[in-house]
C-alpha cells in the first residue's frame, strides 16, 4: 500500500488522512462511490463507518436514481421464476402427484411447472423497494420525488413482487448478460444501509480499496465525471466522459492519419438551453509546480493541452464551441486555488478540490468549479 498516514485531521470525525503519491485524499470510498466502483477488490479488511451526514440519503438516493433511468431506459434484466398452474396443456414438468390427487386429466387439466422469463426478478424488486424506502428519507423534495417515481414505474412495468430478503441477495451473482446490473443493486444496498465506508479500523467487513497512484488518478477522473453525470442531468445537463475532439485539418500527407495523436478530453459538459460548454481535464498532481523565476507556476504542458481543445474547435459551425470555457481541475496539496483567466474569448478556470474534506463540502467543492466563470 503507497503513502504515509498522518495524524486524524480532526479529533470529532476520527479520520486519518492518507496520501496517494503527494496527493492527500481522507477517504477513497466517496470518489469509489461517484466513479461507479463500489466494490473492487483490494484485499478484505474490517473498516469503520462514517457518521452519516445530513446530505448522505440526498447523496445515495441521486446515485440509485441515476443508476436506474439508465438501467430503464436499456431495459431491466429478465430472469426466470419458477410457475405452478394447472393449464389445459403441458407445459414444462408435469406434476404426477398434484395431478392425481386432484383428478385434473377428467377436467382436461394437467398440474404443471415450468421456468417463466420475467422482469419481476429478486434483484428488479430489491431494487424498488430501495427507492421506496430512500424515497422517505430524502430530504430534498424533489430527489424523493424522483426515486418515488422511478419506484412507480417499475411497478407498471411489472416488478410488483414481495422484495427479497438479505440472504435471498446474498446468493444473488452476476452473469456476462447482466453486469450492468452490478452499479444498481450495489447503490441499491447504500441505500438500505445509509452508510458511507471508511478507510479507519471498524467493525464492518468489507473489501478494502488499493492505493495504487495509476489506479487512483483514473479513479479521480472517474469519479468527477461520475459525480456531474448523477448531479447535473436533471438540469438538462449532457455529460459527456473520454469526449473526442476532431482536428480542423485543411491537408495532410497520405502517413499523417498513422501517427497523429487523438485530441481526447476527460469530459464534455453541455447545456444547450444556456448555450454554456464547459470542457473538463482532470489531473491527480499538484495545479502548481515550480517555476523557473518565481516559486508557484502552473503547468504549462497543462495548459497549453486546455487551449487546445477550445482554441481548435472554433469556427466548425458549432455555437457551443464557439464560446466554450475550459476547467483544469486538480486535488488540493498544501493550498487551495482557484483562479480564472480568458485567452481569446475562452475562460479557463483552474481549481482545486481538497479531497481530505468531508463528503459533503467535496461535492459542494466540485459544483462550485462549474458555476458561471468569473
Amino acid at each position: 500500500m503507497m503513502g504515509l498516514i498522518v495524524p486524524p485531521v480532526s479529533a470529532e470525525s476520527g479520520f486519518t488522512t492518507g496520501f496517494v503519491g503527494r496527493i492527500p485524499v481522507r477517504n477513497l470510498w466517496l470518489l469509489m462511490l461517484y466513479a461507479s466502483d463500489l466494490f473492487r477488490p483490494g484485499g478484505i479488511a474490517h473498516v469503520a463507518v462514517e457518521e452519516s451526514p445530513d446530505e448522505l440519503p440526498d447523496l445515495v438516493a441521486e446515485l440509485l436514481a441515476h443508476a436506474v433511468e439508465t438501467r430503464l431506459h436499456r431495459q431491466l434484466s429478465l430472469g426466470y421464476r419458477s410457475r405452478e398452474e394447472w393449464l389445459s396443456r403441458v407445459r414444462g414438468r408435469i406434476d404426477v402427484l398434484t395431478t392425481e390427487r386432484r383428478q385434473l386429466l377428467d377436467r382436461g387439466l394437467v398440474a404443471c411447472r415450468y421456468e417463466e422469463l420475467s422482469i419481476d426478478t429478486p434483484r428488479n424488486r430489491f431494487v424498488r423497494a430501495a427507492l421506496e424506502s430512500v424515497a422517505r428519507l430524502a430530504k430534498k423534495p424533489t430527489i424523493a420525488h424522483r426515486c418515488r417515481s422511478l419506484a412507480a414505474a417499475m411497478r407498471a412495468r411489472g416488478v410488483a413482487g414481495q422484495p427479497p430478503t438479505r440472504a435471498q441477495m446474498s446468493a444473488d451473482r452476476f452473469g456476462r448478460h447482466d453486469a450492468d446490473d452490478q452499479f444498481m443493486v450495489a447503490a441499491a444496498r447504500l441505500a438500505y444501509d445509509l452508510a458511507l465506508p471508511t478507510e479507519s479500523a471498524g467493525g464492518n467487513l468489507l473489501a478494502m480499496p488499493g492505493r495504487e497512484e495509476a489506479w487512483v488518478r483514473r479513479l479521480f477522473e472517474r469519479a468527477v465525471g461520475g459525480l456531474y453525470a448523477v448531479a447535473l442531468s436533471p438540469f438538462g445537463w449532457h455529460v459527456r466522459c473520454g469526449a473526442t475532439l476532431q482536428w480542423q485539418i485543411t491537408s495532410k500527407t497520405s502517413g499523417m492519419d498513422s501517427i497523429l495523436p487523438a485530441m481526447r478530453t476527460d469530459m464534455v459538459l453541455d447545456h444547450a438551453d444556456s448555450g454554456r460548454r464547459i470542457v473538463v481535464d482532470t489531473k491527480f498532481t499538484s495545479i502548481v509546480t515550480a517555476g523557473w523565476y518565481r516559486e508557484q507556476s502552473l503547468r504549462s504542458g497543462y495548459l497549453y493541452q486546455m487551449y487546445a481543445y477550445l482554441q481548435s474547435q472554433v469556427g466548425c459551425g458549432d455555437p457551443l464551441a464557439d464560446a466554450a470555457s475550459g476547467l483544469l481541475l486538480h486535488p488540493a496539496v498544501g493550498q487551495m486555488i482557484d483562479e480564472t483567466v480568458v485567452i481569446q474569448g475562452h475562460p479557463i478556470r483552474c481549481a482545486t478540490v481538497d479531497l481530505t474534506a468531508k463528503p459533503a463540502e467535496i461535492r459542494a467543492q466540485l459544483l462550485r468549479c462549474i458555476e458561471v466563470q468569473r
